[in-house]
């Protein structure tokens, strides 16, 4: 009994001061663990903002690129039928889109939602608009319809995902 006792001194101090090392040891560890992770996130954001501000710059542009005025003056050519200039539209609204796809990536989910929802408003007015409309009549009836539409709405759903893109950008500073 008295061996074990006499062991005890020698092993429990030892364990004590094992433990505290330890402790200490995985403390810092995982401190300069989160240190180093910090550092990361820091030098990420450093290359990852500007491709972000770039993604956003090329979403406004897509947006003001499918804008109903910029549309329609870019894709009505003379001659042109309202159904002729309907396909167009939609046409050159895929096009731009399918373009720009890969933006989604860079930008939070809210924006590219918004970037949808104007895209997606923007074809169901041009589609509206159209039904409204004999095929075979000129182009600039379309044209004056869509226009009209959007100014009754007071803004087009384009300008509503440009604001909120703004907004969004402003947050990031």
């Amino acid at each position: 009994m008295q061996d074990i006792l006499e062991i005890l001194k020698y092993i429990l101090p030892s364990l004590i001061v094992f433990m505290t090392a330890w402790l200490v040891i995985r403390k810092f560890l995982e401190n300069e663990r989160k240190i180093k992770k910090i550092d990361l996130m820091y030098k990420n954001e450093q290359y990852i903002l500007p491709i972000r501000m770039q993604a956003y710059e090329r979403l406004v542009l897509f947006l003001e690129r499918i804008s109903p005025e910029s549309l329609i003056m870019r894709v009505n050519k003379q001659g042109m039928t309202s159904q002729e200039l309907h396909t167009g539209l939609l046409t050159a609204i895929r096009s731009e889109f399918e373009h720009n796809l890969s933006q989604q990536i860079y930008v939070s989910r809210e924006s590219w939602e918004v970037i949808r929802n104007a895209r997606s408003g923007l074809v169901n007015i041009i589609n509206e608009a159209a039904k409204s409309i004999e095929p075979g009549s000129p182009s600039m009836k379309l044209s004056q319809t869509i226009l009209e539409t959007i100014i009754e709405a007071d803004k087009s759903p384009t300008t509503v995902a440009i604001d909120y893109i703004k907004r969004e950008v402003k947050e990031l500073f």
